[in-house]
């Protein structure tokens, strides 16, 4: 089988602004419209003038032609879908500032969103660290969204409220960065390999990529209350077949996902500081271990 990545045509194109701080990663699958709009909010709400590097896979609803018409945006391109993992890994190759930003492309950033995550990098002055943007979401996927209704799509979408609203919402900064929009130094995205293709097309490899750099000695995971983006939600993933990255985690680290957001992570709680260590408890180790023997009769039967 040929591999996706022989597959990838990229092209860097844009010259980089002194003022960039960071690159933005997004994948984008025959998605305009959202991708559209979340590269304009990149361009009039960025406090710095940031590289934007696209991955298109496919591109057949006009994005490809739309991208190759926009002077400021690196790309990168396969015919076929290729998923998240290959494409991420696939605009690496274009980085050329310090920091890598993953974004989805169905995300809206809010101003000055890249300012408040460049305080936090000065603040904490090394590069050991995993930062994430807060998202507000019409349907909180989890305790660390902000649950707030301002359109389910591009097409009911209220800017303005937004933009009069996000400021003055609350919420604090928390614990457990897993998920995009995420920034990480690029040597160590480089130390741990960028994204595991094993996971390809993309399910359960965020919070491997989180593990990775777990055991590669990173404790500073921390969620960014005053970076905010408004997340229309997985308009891409409910279009997708997915693969089996539940069972492929626990084959990979001999444990479940949620064993590590819950207990290593600490995912959602009020930030307090860089992580320490956790025990599991009795019961927590035997459902890993439950879960380890499932995973292998798995593999046993295909």
């Amino acid at each position: 089988m040929t591999s996706p990545m022989l597959n990838v045509r990229a092209e860097r194109r844009a010259a980089l602004d002194a003022d960039a701080r960071f690159s933005i990663l997004i994948p984008s699958w025959n998605n305009l419209p959202y991708l559209q709009l979340c590269v304009e909010s990149l361009r009039k709400n960025s406090r710095f003038r940031n590289q934007i590097i696209v991955h298109l896979n496919q591109g057949a609803d006009g994005s490809a032609d739309w991208v190759r018409q926009q002077a400021d945006l690196d790309w990168s391109h396969s015919d076929e879908n290729i998923g998240v993992c290959y494409a991420l890994n696939a605009c690496r190759k274009l980085v050329a500032t310090d920091y890598i930003v993953y974004m989805n492309d169905d995300m809206y950033v809010c101003p000055d969103w890249d300012a408040a995550l460049w305080r936090e990098i000065e603040r904490i002055g090394h590069a050991r660290f995993f930062l994430l943007a807060t998202a507000i979401e019409w349907h909180p996927q989890s305790t660390c969204s902000i649950g707030r209704d301002y359109g389910r799509d591009v097409a009911n979408f209220d800017e303005a409220r937004l933009l009069r609203d996000y400021a003055s919402l609350p919420f604090a900064d928390w614990q457990g960065a897993t998920w995009p929009p995420n920034v990480v130094h690029r040597d160590l995205w480089d130390l741990v390999g960028g994204y595991s293709t094993e996971f390809s097309p993309g399910m359960y490899s965020d919070p491997d990529f989180s593990m990775k750099l777990w055991q590669a000695g990173v404790r500073l995971f921390k969620g960014i209350a005053e970076a905010r983006v408004y997340h229309f939600g997985s308009k891409s993933v409910a279009r997708i077949v997915k693969n089996p990255g539940y069972y492929s985690f626990i084959g990979k680290w001999g444990m479940t996902s949620s064993t590590v957001t819950k207990l290593l992570l600490r995912r959602g709680d009020p930030f307090d500081g860089p992580l320490t260590e956790q025990r599991a408890s009795l019961l927590l180790r035997l459902k890993n271990t439950l879960r380890r023997i499932e995973t292998a009769l798995r593999r046993n039967r295909y």
